[in-house]
């Protein structure tokens, strides 16, 4: 199991443009869609013993945090072809298996997760109202095997001072997984 650290984009980047298919519904879910609200983008995947280890986390932050206002999108840009389980089929399975509460979309150009300067999953990106970069780090200092308990506290901070009007801190530490499968 190889550990990727983010990228860390800079802070105050304004959220690149997207428009993927939603492989629950089908439709079509872009950027332009959710604005006006704060926006986390999530690059995860199927496969990755990283998601597996945090998953039941995010979907506790999608059901809490999307009841209060915020727009949250899961994004796989993994090269399917290479990677089966992550193909728009086994994504469906697992999103309608476990109820996810947030759309799991498909980036099959993987240029999505390169606008984002995504480079592992699970990897996340906090985005104001005006869908400025305000935090893209870790979820919490849990890793498998490392017999942490996952919290979430490091996002959920971040998604806490957001919603009350306060600065998020700076002081972010990368996420860490599997590397984003690229094709090629």
């Amino acid at each position: 199991m190889v550990m990727t650290p983010s990228q860390m984009a800079p802070l105050g980047s304004p959220a690149p443009d997207f428009a993927l298919p939603d492989v629950v519904s089908g439709e079509l879910c872009s950027r332009e869609d959710l604005t006006g609200s704060p926006l986390l983008v999530l690059f995860i995947c199927n496969h990755c013993p990283f998601v597996h280890h945090v998953q039941e986390e995010l979907l506790r932050i999608g059901r809490e945090y999307g009841e209060r206002g915020v727009q949250i999108v899961a994004i796989s840009s993994n090269d399917a072809v290479a990677y089966p389980d992550d193909s728009p089929e086994k994504m469906k399975e697992l999103a309608e298996s476990q109820q996810f509460p947030f759309p799991y979309l498909y980036d099959e150009s993987q240029e999505v997760a390169r606008s984002y300067q995504a480079t592992c999953t699970p990897d996340f990106f906090l985005f104001d109202e005006q869908h400025t970069l305000v935090y893209r780090g870790q979820l919490d200092e849990s890793r498998p095997g490392n017999d942490i308990p996952v919290t979430g506290r490091d996002l959920r901070a971040a998604l806490e001072n957001l919603l009350a009007g306060a600065p998020v801190s700076p002081d972010q530490k990368p996420s860490i997984g599997c590397n984003i499968k690229w094709k090629g």
